[in-house]
């Protein structure tokens, strides 16, 4: 069974998570956030699976609710949603990623899976989970705990294991100040994804002795992970075995899309002409909501005014009238109108950008109009003044931003 922890509040991505969880954040010109680690549990042969929400989860459980309803129980298949629902306290809510497991044993205990994999519904990467139980059970670990490789420069806001060559974890630190180095690696640091294999039963033990300890904060890389590594058996498996490529010698592909800056260039990236994320491999799809669109269309053909995109990933439904795109991705729905030029933007569902705009390096939020002769990326003071920009230079446009310009 997977278990997608999902009730993620996803504060850094600022007014993106001002009314949705952050697995429910569109990404990728049709997706959700939380949609790549339901494929990959999908794509992995895992039929079982249970989603925990809390935090704004309305958009997310519509969304599972439209795009994830093809499970059948009469083919051994399940998908549960998991909203917060104090079945164990009438007083707390989900008090930690351990704890909402904890709250659902009884739902989990009914389907009595053999195993079960604990998934962070908030990353983007394509993995096979297949290798990692296999060595879960080959191992006879207490814990499998997936890891990715990163500079140990940049390993600190991470929680990183300290392995042997075995691949069994000696110590597990949260955001160390100083990162163990891995074997053969002394300039690489393993760093936890946040996915973890268990055999169910010996879980359950585990969490109900957690839920009874009054000092423990009931979260997984806090409490659960270090208590296994220092008194049982855990190993850690590095995700350059099971990533899934899109060709065989693509850098492993993974990113926590967690702030403005690293969700545009994420986005961004799916521009390349071989993107390390591949969203048209058909091997491992990705699977999602598809909602009913019209194809893409680009009209006019004169000079100055010609409906063009370069390098761009344009969904269903929208229409590039007379307006230039490079380098951007286009959500479905979308409408540009003439003259307008717009460079290096990641555009959310059903806006409408107005004539002789110039937008660069902004992220336009769902529904947005943007009025006509509207200039953003080209002055930073005067950005800063109308909408959110990063220290790198992104700027969010919300509808309240765009409301709030003089006429």
């Amino acid at each position: 069974m997977a278990y997608v922890l999902a009730g993620g509040r996803g504060s850094r991505l600022m007014e993106l998570t001002g009314n949705r969880a952050k697995p429910a954040v569109y990404f990728g010109g049709k997706l959700r956030i939380i949609d790549f680690a339901l494929s990959n549990a999908l794509n992995s042969g895992i039929r079982r699976m249970a989603v925990a929400t809390q935090y704004k989860a309305h958009s997310l459980i519509r969304h599972l609710q439209r795009g994830w309803n093809f499970f059948r129980s009469e083919r051994n298949e399940s998908f549960d949603i998991l909203p917060a629902s104090q079945r164990v306290s009438e007083e707390n809510w989900y008090m930690g990623t351990a704890d909402a497991v904890f709250q659902n044993i009884d739902i989990v205990e009914s389907y009595d899976p053999k195993y079960i994999v604990i998934l962070a519904g908030d990353h983007v990467y394509k993995m096979d989970y297949e290798p990692m139980l296999q060595q879960h059970v080959e191992a006879g670990a207490d814990v499998t705990v997936g890891c990715l490789e990163v500079p140990r420069a940049e390993a600190s806001g991470f929680g990183v294991m300290h392995v042997d060559a075995n691949s069994s974890i000696l110590a597990f630190q949260e955001k160390p100040a100083d990162p163990p180095a891995m074997p053969g690696k002394p300039d690489m640091a393993l760093a936890s994804m946040g996915i973890y294999v268990f055999e169910t039963r010996f879980l359950f033990k585990v969490l109900a002795e957690d839920a009874a300890d009054p000092q423990s904060s009931h979260d997984f890389g806090k409490d659960i992970i270090p208590k296994l590594v220092a008194g049982g058996s855990a190993f850690a498996h590095s995700f350059e075995i099971s990533c899934v490529r899109s060709t065989p010698d693509a850098v492993p592909y993974w990113r926590d899309v967690g702030t403005l800056d690293s969700y545009f260039s994420a986005n961004i990236d799916l521009t390349d002409v071989v993107p390390d994320l591949d969203l048209f491999d058909r091997n491992w799809p990705l699977w999602t909501y598809g909602e009913m669109t019209a194809p893409a269309k680009f009209v006019h053909d004169v000079e100055g005014r010609r409906g063009t995109a370069l390098s761009t990933v344009i969904a269903g439904g929208t229409i590039i009238s007379g307006a230039t795109l490079r380098r951007s991705l286009v959500f479905t729905g979308v409408r540009v109108h003439s003259y307008t030029e717009v460079d290096h933007a990641v555009i959310l569902p059903d806006v409408d950008i107005g004539q002789h705009v110039r937008l660069r390096n902004v992220i336009v939020e769902r529904g947005v109009r943007i009025p006509n002769g509207l200039v953003v990326g080209e002055d930073p003071l005067d950005d800063a003044k109308r909408f959110r920009r990063t220290a790198k230079g992104i700027c969010l446009i919300t509808q309240a931003m765009i409301d709030r310009l003089e006429p």
